[in-house]
C-alpha cells in the first residue's frame, strides 16, 4: 500500500471512530435497557455536555442518530449496523489479546483504539487464529 492511500485510510478511520464510539454507547445503553441521553454518554466518555453535544451534532448530520426528547437519542438503522459492527470487531480484538496473554483490563483498554483502526485483513486473520487456537 503506498504511504498516501495508507494516510487516507488513516485519516477516513480517524473520521469514524468517534461515530462509532457513540453509537456504540448509544447501542449498550438502549440494549441494556436504559435511556441514552447527553449525561449518559458525559458518564461513558467522561467529557463535558459540549462536547458531546458537538459528537452528537456530527453524527447526526451522517444519519446516524435522532434525538427526541420524550424517548432521548435513537440509532437510525445506519447508526444500528455501525454500533453492532464496531461491538462485534472490539469484541474480536479483545478476545485476540486475551489470547495473546494480556489481561483483561489492559486488553480492553487496548482494543479501545485499535478497533478503529485495523483492516478487514488484520481482523480476519485474527478471527482465524482464535478459531485454530
Amino acid at each position: 500500500m503506498k504511504a498516501a492511500a495508507r494516510h487516507d485510510r488513516v485519516r477516513q478511520q480517524h473520521s469514524d471512530e468517534l461515530a462509532e464510539d457513540y453509537v456504540e454507547a448509544i447501542n449498550e445503553l438502549l440494549e441494556g435497557g436504559k435511556k441514552a441521553r447527553v449525561k449518559d454518554l458525559q458518564r461513558v466518555f467522561g467529557v463535558s455536555h459540549v462536547s458531546v453535544i458537538r459528537a452528537l451534532r456530527r453524527i447526526e448530520e451522517r444519519g446516524l442518530v435522532l434525538r427526541t426528547e420524550k424517548e432521548g437519542l435513537q440509532l437510525t438503522e445506519a447508526g444500528k449496523e455501525m454500533a453492532v459492527s464496531s461491538s462485534l470487531r472490539h469484541n474480536l480484538v479483545v478476545r485476540f489479546l486475551k489470547a495473546l496473554g494480556v489481561g483483561d483490563p489492559q486488553a480492553e483498554a487496548d482494543a479501545e483504539g485499535m478497533e478503529h483502526h485495523l483492516s478487514g485483513e488484520t481482523l480476519e486473520a485474527m478471527r482465524r487464529f482464535l478459531e485454530q487456537s
